[in-house]
C-alpha cells in the first residue's frame, strides 16, 4: 500500500489581469462524494487538460476525472505571458542560441508537435486569433549587449535552417510605438495565446467529455490492490491509473524531492486605454509582442480587449522561493518597478496606471530535464516545465497519456528517456546562491530589463 498526505496546497498572489479580463462560459463543478473512474489527472493547467483531450482521442470509452485546486486559469496557467516557442529558449542559459544541431533539431521537432497540437484544439474548441494567434515572436534588444544577443542567436539558428529576420531600430518603432529599442530578431513559428482565454476555452471544450471539478484539491493519495484513490475536501475519486500534472508541486506528492527549484516571475498589465488619446502611433499596432534579447529582461506585451481598449502587460523580476509562496508587497513593490519599465518605453502612456499585479511559479532543474514517465505503478508524471511552460507541460500531458496507454511514437520514443533532475544545494545554500545569480543576472541586464 502507497499512501501520500498532501499538505501543502497551491497559492497564488495578485489577480492575474489575463484571467480578470476574459469571461468563462461553464459552471464550476466541485468535486462532492466518491466517484470510481477509468483515470484520474491532477492539474487543470496546459499538461492536465491536454493529457485529457488526449484521452478522448486514444481512449474514449474510458471515464477520466481532472481536479484542480483552484478554478480554470486561477493558477500558473492563466497567469504566464502567453508565447508558444518553437525555437531554443533555456532561461537558465543566459542566451538563447541554439546548442549541438542534433538536440537543437530534437527540442524543436517536440515543440512542434505540441504546438500543432495546441493549435488542433484551439480549431476545435472555437478559439478566435486574440485567443491563439500564430504570428510567430520578436526578441527585443534595447542595448548594444541586447544587439549581440540578437544576433548570435540568429547565426545559430541560421546554422540549422531556421528561418529569422533582424529588425532595426526603425521597424521596432513602427511596430510599437516606442524609440526605446535598438533592434529585433522575429522568428516565425512560435504563437501568442491569451494564457487565461485559452485555458478557458479549452476547458470548455472538454466539459461534455470529462468530469472536470475544481475548487477540489487533492489532500490524499492512495494505492491499494491496483487502484489508486485521490481524496479532497469534500469527495473522492478511484481509478487504476494517474497522471500529476501539478508541475513544481510534484514534491508534495513525494517526488523529486531536492531536486527542484521553484522560481516566481512577476508582471503587470495596464489599465485599458484609447490609444488614439495619447497621440498618433503611440503603442504601435494593435497587437505585438516582445521577449527580451537577454533572458533576464522585460517580455512586453501589447493586446487590444474585447471591449476594444489598448492594454500592455510587463513581465519582470524572478525570485527562487522554496516555500513556494511570495507575500502581496512583494507584488506590489515589483509592480512600481514594472511602471516605471513601462513608462521609459511609452512616456507618452506614463499616465496610464497598472491595474493588476500578479505573481507566477516556474519550476526548474539545473540540468533542464522534466519529470516524465511513471513513478510508481499506475502513477505516471508529466511535471517540471522549465520555465517554457505552454508548450513543454502540453508535450508531456499529451505524451503522458500515450506512455499510461501504450500508445508508441517516435515522439514519444525520444522523450521518454530523460535523465534524472540533478540534486540542488542543501538550504540555506540553495536560496543564497540561486538568488545571488539571479540578482547579478538581472542587474547585468540593465536596460534589457
Amino acid at each position: 500500500m502507497t499512501r501520500t498526505t498532501i499538505q501543502r496546497l497551491p497559492v497564488e498572489t495578485g489577480r492575474s489581469g489575463w484571467e480578470a479580463i476574459c469571461q468563462r462560459s461553464f459552471p464550476v463543478r466541485t468535486l462532492d462524494g466518491h466517484q470510481n473512474a477509468d483515470w484520474i489527472i491532477v492539474g487543470a493547467g496546459f499538461a492536465g487538460l491536454s493529457a485529457a483531450r488526449r484521452l478522448t482521442q486514444v481512449r474514449p470509452g474510458d471515464k477520466v476525472v481532472v481536479l484542480d485546486a483552484k478554478e480554470i486559469a486561477e493558477g500558473p496557467a492563466g497567469r504566464n505571458s502567453g508565447y508558444m516557442i518553437d525555437v531554443p529558449h533555456n532561461l537558465s542559459a543566459g542566451e538563447y542560441s541554439a546548442g549541438g544541431e542534433d538536440a537543437t533539431a530534437l527540442e524543436i521537432a517536440q515543440n512542434r508537435f505540441a504546438i500543432e497540437y495546441a493549435a488542433a484544439a484551439a480549431a476545435e474548441y472555437g478559439m478566435d486569433c486574440d485567443t491563439f494567434d500564430p504570428s510567430g515572436k520578436i526578441n527585443a534588444a534595447s542595448t548594444e549587449r541586447g544587439l549581440g544577443f540578437n544576433q548570435r542567436y540568429a547565426a545559430s539558428l541560421s546554422r540549422i535552417g531556421e528561418a529569422n529576420t533582424l529588425l532595426d531600430a526603425k521597424a521596432m518603432r513602427e511596430l510599437t510605438g516606442s524609440t526605446y529599442y535598438l533592434g529585433g530578431l522575429q522568428t516565425p513559428g512560435a504563437v501568442l495565446i491569451q494564457p487565461a482565454e485559452y485555458i478557458r476555452a479549452f476547458a470548455a471544450g472538454l466539459q461534455h467529455h470529462v468530469a472536470l471539478y475544481e475548487n477540489s484539491p487533492v489532500t490524499g493519495l492512495e494505492r491499494q490492490g491496483g487502484v489508486w484513490t485521490a481524496r479532497t475536501p469534500k469527495g473522492s475519486v478511484s481509478a487504476p491509473k494517474v497522471i500529476l500534472a501539478v508541475n513544481g508541486h510534484l514534491q508534495d506528492f513525494g517526488h523529486a524531492k531536492g531536486r527542484l527549484m521553484h522560481v516566481f516571475t512577476y508582471a503587470s498589465m495596464t489599465a485599458g486605454f484609447n490609444p488614439t488619446d495619447f497621440g498618433r502611433n503611440a503603442s504601435g499596432a494593435r497587437r505585438w509582442a516582445l521577449l527580451p534579447a537577454d533572458p533576464m529582461g522585460a517580455t512586453v506585451r501589447k493586446i487590444t480587449d474585447r471591449q476594444g481598449k489598448g492594454r500592455i502587460v510587463v513581465r519582470t523580476r524572478f525570485t527562487y522561493d522554496p516555500s513556494m509562496q511570495v507575500s502581496d508587497a512583494r507584488v506590489t513593490g515589483i509592480a512600481s518597478e514594472q511602471h516605471k519599465s513601462f513608462a521609459a518605453r511609452f512616456p507618452d502612456l506614463a499616465a496610464v496606471p497598472m491595474e493588476y499585479s500578479w505573481a507566477g511559479r516556474l519550476c526548474l532543474t539545473l540540468n533542464n530535464v522534466p519529470v516524465f514517465g511513471e513513478l510508481e505503478e499506475g502513477l505516471f508524471s508529466a511535471c517540471v516545465e522549465n520555465g517554457l511552460g505552454t508548450v513543454k507541460s502540453t508535450l508531456a500531458g499529451v505524451l503522458a497519456v500515450d506512455l499510461a496507454a501504450g500508445v508508441n511514437s517516435t515522439t514519444l520514443s525520444s522523450f521518454k528517456n530523460q535523465p534524472a533532475p540533478k540534486r540542488i544545494p542543501p538550504a540555506p545554500f540553495a536560496w543564497l546562491g540561486i538568488n545571488s545569480v539571479i540578482r547579478w543576472q538581472e542587474l547585468r541586464a540593465g536596460r534589457e530589463a
